[in-house]
């Protein structure tokens, strides 16, 4: 099974949506990837709090099947916790989860 991780760090909304989330938006419909996993670290929960249009955007993916985590000490720094979980994002502790996608063969990482 090939997975794809995005990390997703850059707060650009012109990054975020004509690059993070079109390629994995495109990634999961076109069967690219087995599956997709956004994870929203940093100044993208901010982002995300702040922004409805980027909530959404999240959301819409989601709803295309890709999964969606978020670091929750980034999260809860920025008080982006409840919108993020509102709309089903997992917002749990990510440091050792990233660290086994690093350290994993099998998984394939984008830092964006």
């Amino acid at each position: 099974m090939q997975k794809l991780y995005i990390l997703w760090t850059n707060a650009d909304v012109v990054t975020s949506e004509l690059m993070v989330f079109m390629y994995a938006g495109n990634a999961k419909r076109n069967g690219w990837w087995d599956e997709v996993t956004l994870i929203i670290w940093g100044a993208t929960a901010k982002l995300c709090k702040d922004n409805e249009y980027m909530l959404l955007s999240v959301k819409n993916l989601m709803d295309s099947g890709v999964s969606v985590v978020a670091c929750k000490a980034c999260a809860d720094e920025l008080g982006a916790t409840k919108k993020l979980e509102e709309i089903g994002v997992d917002v749990i502790y990510m440091g050792v989860e990233l660290t086994n996608i690093i350290k994993d063969s099998s998984k394939n990482l984008i830092t964006v």
